[in-house]
């Protein structure tokens, strides 16, 4: 690396709080300097850089393209660099653990196994996050993600710990016994999906078949879709693992499985992790391999 090169570290300071927080005199609240201060440094990156980093033609300041390119590379980079300092000295121990995972996988997984993890660590404290959302893994946020798919989350790091297949059930009382060939054989049914998911949209979609619209789509936290599959409300798609218990007993019944790799993953942000996190990812770890 050419250090010689690279701006000095209290502009790229300046610049970042000023993309964080907008304004020059928040920003120098901020890095406890004065306003006046954070002016000289946007200039003397500008200079230095030979780039306009800020549209100064309007009312208020805005960052220009390559400002905006430069923000979005200093709020990663002195994210990470604070959370490895948080994590090698202890700093942010305290602060809860945030999860982030989908409702299905919050009530189907991990609250039967938690009390184990409270029985092992009383000191460390929990926040669940069950949103069907992508939340972003950000510095001083969520912590760490339980998602499911294939693994490729670009930028972050991801480890498959339970392996598992999508199937589509229903209810027996609303399928009966007769053969089910193909998924056009349900495209007059009800349908169930996870909220803010389109798994049953997509798996048509794959076999290129029009479902019939007119019999729509109820679109439920996990937990809730689960029960209304057994109730006999409408086809459901879901991961096998939650709807493993049900298929065993009876209750539904196994219409198609797709077998293609997928399922859930550990998703944490590159670096070393604090100390909470570390002693969840070991749990974590430990009981996949019981599941």
């Amino acid at each position: 690396m050419h250090w010689s090169r690279l701006p000095s570290l209290a502009a790229l300071r300046a610049f970042a709080a000023y993309a964080e927080t907008g304004s020059v005199s928040a920003a120098g609240d901020t890095l406890n300097v004065s306003h006046a201060a954070i002016s000289q440094q946007l200039r003397a990156l500008e200079a230095h850089l030979g780039l306009a980093l800020l549209d100064r033609t309007g009312r208020k300041m805005a960052l220009t393209a390559d400002g905006d390119t430069l923000a979005r590379t200093l709020r990663e980079s002195f994210g990470q660099i604070a959370t490895t300092l948080e994590a090698l000295t202890g700093a942010d121990a305290d602060r809860p653990l945030l999860i982030s995972t989908t409702p299905t996988f919050a009530s189907g997984w991990l609250l039967p196994r938690l009390a184990s993890f409270r029985a092992e660590h009383p000191e460390i404290n929990l926040m669940i996050d069950p949103s069907a959302d992508v939340r972003g893994l950000e510095p001083g946020g969520i912590d760490m993600a339980l998602r499911y798919g294939n693994g490729s989350w670009p930028g972050l790091q991801s480890e498959l710990f339970v392996r598992s297949p999508i199937v589509v059930v229903a209810a027996p009382g609303l399928v009966g016994d007769r053969p089910i060939e193909s998924p056009a054989d349900l495209s007059h049914l009800h349908w169930l999906q996870e909220y803010g998911t389109n798994e049953a949209t997509s798996w048509f979609a794959q076999f290129g078949i029009e479902r019939d619209s007119g019999l729509g789509f109820t679109s439920l936290p996990g937990n809730m879709m689960l029960e209304a599959a057994r109730q006999g409300q409408g086809v459901a798609i879901l991961a096998r693992v939650f709807a493993e218990p049900d298929i065993a007993a009876g209750r539904l019944r196994l219409l198609f499985e797709d077998t293609r790799s997928k399922g859930y993953w550990i998703v944490t942000r590159p670096g070393v992790p604090r100390p909470p996190l570390k002693a969840f990812l070991r749990w974590l770890q430990r009981n996949a391999e019981k599941s």
